[in-house]
């Protein structure tokens, strides 16, 4: 493995990304309502654990994304993560579509963000922190409630779903 790459500027952006994409990570939708009560939710995977006292979680939203506002202005919103048969799910958070929650049944948290069913886990989270950080928001947010179930995960590894092996 070299310990020095030169790239164009172009290039470098996406041997970042692909060098990125090596980390395997889970795969989160987070959900709150905008506010006229509207569900809102998209598909994350920057979602890190940040302390357990108190306990905190973290993740990112790209700041050119439509949602930024409803997530800046919401009180609670809640992450869900998915199992490994969810991945239909994250597909449809990730996409545009006008009314990702059409059809689709759904318990409420806090707030009345939508938690969804059948997830590994599920946090309701208090939108406590934001900070910039280049081309993403970070938000750093205050654990309310979760709930788990025994279930394997959704994997996200070299720009591809996965899951684990027994």
């Amino acid at each position: 493995m070299s310990a020095q790459n030169y790239y164009t500027h172009e290039d470098f952006t996406r041997n970042f990304r692909n060098a990125l994409g090596m980390f395997a990570t889970g795969v989160t939708v987070v959900t709150t309502r905008a506010a006229n009560g509207a569900p809102v939710g998209l598909t994350v995977n920057s979602f890190n654990s940040v302390s357990l006292d108190p306990p905190l979680v973290l993740w990112s939203l790209s700041v050119t994304l439509p949602s930024v506002p409803v997530f800046e202005a919401c009180e609670y919103y809640a992450i869900n993560v998915l199992a490994d048969d969810q991945q239909a799910l994250s597909q449809l958070f990730a996409s545009r579509s006008d009314d990702k929650f059409a059809g689709l049944q759904f318990d409420q948290g806090l707030g009345g963000a939508p938690l969804l069913r059948g997830c590994c886990a599920r946090f309701e989270c208090r939108n406590t922190h934001r900070y910039p950080g280049g081309d993403h928001i970070l938000f750093v947010s205050e654990v309310i409630n979760f709930d788990r179930e025994d279930r394997p995960p959704l994997l996200f590894f070299g720009g591809a779903y996965r899951r684990l092996a027994p």
